[in-house]
């Protein structure tokens, strides 16, 4: 699967030489008397770590149970080793949760996934050649809607993602027609339906939608209809907080590519600045029980489920397509996948579950830039005959942070 960048990190290429691994290194350390397997896997999170990402948690669900493992530093200051039962920020993760509510309430005949987003949020679409009234429920969902990804835009950018920037505006609350007005503010990439473009601003709008359907806030909605039902116990939205809940580390992001020695810990930030493109937190085993569930059947009926994995071509991947809020792409050994990535500042994770719902993988890393190995730990699960990559030395040259796998937040 080709390696997609973050509309975060392909616009604004921050740059930073990763840590060296000899500050960050350490063994993984695995839950006590784990099932058999997952030897390959445990390799590749050390590779991670090697190459210079601080920390890595991650958790495997297959026949043989649950395994968990840890490398590398929660807190680069302290030293304390990440844990097995961290939260996290989960980035674009938050799309098939939103997509899962929209086909459940089009179940209940609430809306329907051809209706235009005019008729949910009249004249809120309009201006700069953008209508409402020719972009439907469904092309926001598979990103077709041809809008402009207000994560691309670079006061944006510059304002809330970038160094100092960043810094100053990291406790602000932003309301979700904040992000739509930025995208607004530009023309629409193509005509709706036309092609896919991945756009954070169809998932703002998806959000807006469930709550004018629903009555009440997006949050209540994934609350009662997935995170309550599932017992995830450990997932929730942060509103407007700035905090990850606890247990949870240091999350690190490379903001400034003028200071190539430069990692800031980034782990408060106002949880507003993301809502439902990305602002869900939550842990590796919340995201296996959800994919799980999912795939098995436990949310959507089988005609929802096959219309969210109904997929749309990805440009430049002939194995990936992205359906309602999920993608699916194949590993090397030919194992299909559906599953999400993810990326906040600070944080990037990835899940992912066989067809079947036999086979989960779950993990996060907390730092936010490019390793040259993003597919590694998903490979070495799935497919652990073939040869993990050694680590790579620590990079001389800055890396741009990309996300792990999925085009995404």
């Amino acid at each position: 699967m080709r390696l997609r960048k973050t509309a975060r990190s392909v616009v604004t290429a921050l740059a930073v030489a990763a840590v060296t691994a000899a500050v960050l290194a350490s063994p993984a350390q695995a839950s006590p008397a784990p099932p058999p397997g997952h030897e390959a896997t445990r390799r590749a999170m050390d590779a991670e770590v090697a190459a210079g990402i601080p920390g890595i948690t991650a958790q495997a669900r297959d026949a043989h149970g649950v395994w968990q493992a840890t490398s590398g530093v929660g807190d680069r200051r302290s030293g304390a080793p990440r844990a097995a039962d961290d939260r996290f920020r989960a980035g674009s993760i938050t799309k098939t949760f939103v997509a899962t509510v929209l086909l459940q309430m089009e179940g209940e005949r609430r809306l329907d996934l051809d209706d235009t987003v005019e008729r949910h949020l009249p004249g809120l679409v309009r201006g700069n050649g953008n209508d409402g009234r020719t972009v439907t429920v469904r092309q926001l969902l598979n990103h077709t809607s041809g809008l402009y990804d207000y994560l691309a835009d670079e006061e944006y950018l510059d304002t809330y993602l970038r160094g100092d920037g960043y810094l100053r505006h990291r406790y602000d609350t932003l309301s979700p027609r904040k992000h739509v007005k930025v995208a607004l503010s530009h023309a629409p990439l193509f005509p709706p339906g036309e092609r896919f473009s991945y756009s954070n601003t169809n998932y703002v709008l998806a959000g807006l939608i469930i709550e004018k359907a629903g009555g009440r806030t997006y949050e209540a909605e994934v609350r009662d209809r997935i995170i309550r039902p599932l017992g995830l116990r450990a997932t929730s939205n942060p509103g407007n907080s700035i905090h990850i809940p606890r247990p949870s580390s240091r999350s690190y992001s490379q903001l400034f590519p003028a200071d190539p020695g430069r990692i800031d810990d980034v782990t408060e930030m106002n949880g507003s600045q993301g809502w439902a493109d990305g602002d869900l937190i939550t842990t590796t085993g919340d995201l296996n029980r959800f994919y799980r569930a999912l795939l098995r059947g436990a949310l959507l009926s089988p005609e929802q489920l096959a219309a969210m994995k109904t997929t749309v071509g990805v440009p430049g991947s002939a194995d990936t397509g992205y359906g309602l809020g999920i993608t699916r792409f194949r590993t090397s050994c030919g194992t299909t996948l559906w599953g999400h990535g993810g990326g906040m500042v600070g944080s990037t994770s990835l899940a992912v579950s066989t067809e079947d719902g036999r086979h989960q993988l779950a993990y996060n890393r907390n730092g936010d830039w490019d390793t040259g190995s993003p597919l590694a730990i998903t490979e070495a699960e799935y497919c652990p005959a073939q040869p993990v990559p050694a680590a790579p030395p620590a990079p001389t040259t800055p890396p741009a942070p990309v996300h792990p796998a999925a085009p995404t937040r």
